[in-house]
């Protein structure tokens, strides 16, 4: 916890320029974050900056209003913070324009950390100013304080943790990554410098300070007549050089949205992020299965069948639907509202839907018949469809969840699998859409996405595999069952069997081969 005694001396020298310390180490080396002994109780609080106005992307909305992966940036930052054991309050320094924006996606959004939503100034250090004029009151000693920009929406848990332990020791704190480009000192156009890379980081957010340090900081800074900077940590170097400024690791993932094409990147790495599912043991699963009614769609064989099996294993009544054991076709919307109307006659509730139903053509489209079109598209995006519309007003009442499923191949089309590989993309698309629909009526849906899986369909399209080389249908059954007790909507949780690289690698290779891949 935070120290009462003061500022910490230097035990290190400072950079001749830059925040960076520490200069003969490489920052995977010192961004070890010190673990502390406990020390006096300490409130932290998290300051959101997000008062950009949008006008260097060229728009009239500001950038963390924009939505990525279904919601406002600014919402997918505030839920980082809302989610951080380490954060006590929120505070968001908005747009003087939009603070009712702020406001009424912080109210639908149930955020309880947040309590003030103030405007912002015309710089980014009046806004910092104006968040430490809404600190007053707070013990300056043991107050740690971060702050960090809200179109940076993809900020992982661990960078948070590294901050908030790091400051038990120092009174300002970082975040950096190395620096992968050779960066060069101009002067009208000419070089004049080219710094040596291994020196050089890429400066992040948050920037983490003892409330004391940075009020402290700031008072001397304005007494500055050319006082001016873009970040906080140079207000500390600047004006306080006697305190040393830690620097933790940072992630390449923690971007900044600030040009049109970081829109498109930001919307693609939410779709690629592997969500940390919650893993819930035997217990658990009986006592929150336990006279739940769970209603799967394509649960005769394969993952369905999977799912089926261990929900009726912890003691939900399960009701399979399919073409094969019950004539049920998903593309019917007539098959599909009978289907969840009979479940619901028989036990009064529906708390969970699933979907694993699909069909798989492999082929070139232009020489693929109309029938086959149809009847691939009707399956595989309609089906889903309908069966959220249908599903619905069941999920309303019981607070439940829809789980639909994609494919790797979701992420990249591929030859040969066009009405596949759309299909399952839209199927992505679909459950961000919807979690932003459903949100303020309690209904969550979330998609699997899961790497070769061994199950009956695949080997009708590619024949025996090596069982090594495929995901067992269990084992996604298994994390299935996490997802529908998980508070998690709006996610795409990959299910892998190896480290996503060797994966990627081998996809790569077998592309290049002409063979293809899919779930």
């Amino acid at each position: 916890m935070a120290s009462s005694h003061g500022p910490i001396p230097a035990s290190r020298p400072l950079e001749p320029s830059g925040v960076f310390i520490d200069r003969e180490k490489d920052l995977a080396k010192k961004a070890q974050v010190p673990q502390a002994a406990p020390r006096a109780a300490t409130r932290t609080i998290a300051v959101v900056l997000a008062g950009g106005s949008g006008q260097r992307i060229g728009l009239s909305t500001p950038k963390q209003l924009l939505k990525i992966a279904g919601k406002p940036i600014l919402e997918h930052t505030l839920a980082i913070f809302e989610e951080a054991p380490e954060i006590d309050e929120i505070i968001v320094m908005m747009n003087p324009g939009f603070v009712r924006d702020a406001e009424a996606i912080t109210r639908k959004a149930g955020f309880q950390k947040v309590t003030r939503i103030l405007p912002g100034g015309t710089s980014r250090n009046a806004t910092t100013q104006l968040a430490l004029d809404a600190l007053e009151g707070n013990d300056p000693a043991t107050t740690k304080v971060l702050f960090h920009d809200a179109v940076r929406p993809l900020l992982s848990q661990r960078i948070v943790v590294d901050c908030v332990r790091a400051l038990d020791e120092y009174t300002a704190v970082d975040v950096a990554i190395p620096s992968s480009d050779t960066i060069i000192e101009v002067d009208d156009d000419t070089i004049t410098d080219v710094p040596r890379r291994a020196r050089l980081r890429r400066g992040q957010t948050p920037q983490a300070f003892r409330l004391g340090t940075i009020q402290n900081a700031y008072a001397k800074a304005w007494q500055d007549p050319g006082f001016e900077a873009t970040d906080d940590c140079t207000v500390v170097l600047r004006y306080l050089p006697e305190e040393p400024i830690f620097v933790v690791a940072g992630d390449e993932h923690n971007m900044k949205v600030t040009q049109p094409v970081d829109i498109f990147i930001a919307d693609k790495l939410f779709q690629l992020a592997s969500d940390s599912t919650p893993e819930f043991g035997e217990d658990d699963y009986r006592e929150r299965f336990a006279g739940r009614t769970v209603v799967v769609f394509g649960g005769s064989y394969g993952i369905g069948a999977g799912v089926a099996e261990l929900a009726e294993r912890y003691g939900a009544r399960v009701f399979c639907y399919s073409r094969s054991a019950t004539r049920t076709h998903v593309e019917n919307p007539s098959d599909v509202s009978a289907a969840l109307a009979q479940a619901h006659a028989a036990t009064g509730r529906i708390d969970y839907v699933v979907n694993t139903a699909g069909v798989l053509r492999i082929g070139r489209l232009d020489q693929t018949d109309e029938a086959t079109i149809e009847d691939a598209l009707r399956v595989n995006y309609l089906a889903p469809i309908h069966i959220a519309k249908s599903a619905f007003p069941y999920l309303a009442n019981t607070g439940g969840q829809l789980l639909l499923y994609t494919s790797s191949s979701y992420t990249r089309g591929r030859a040969e699998y066009s009405l596949y590989s759309s299909a399952k993309a839209a199927t992505v698309n679909l459950t961000q859409a919807l979690a932003d629909e459903w949100a303020s009526d309690g209904v969550r849906i979330n998609c699997i996405n899961p790497e070769r899986t061994q199950t009956p369909m695949r080997t009708k399209a590619f024949g025996d595999e090596p069982a090594n080389s495929l995901l067992s249908a269990e084992k996604v059954a298994r994390t299935s069952l996490d997802v529908l007790l998980s508070d998690l909507t709006g996610h795409v949780i990959d299910v892998r069997r190896e480290d996503p690289v060797t994966t990627a690698a081998r996809q790569d290779v077998s592309e290049l081969a002409g063979k293809g891949t899919t779930q």
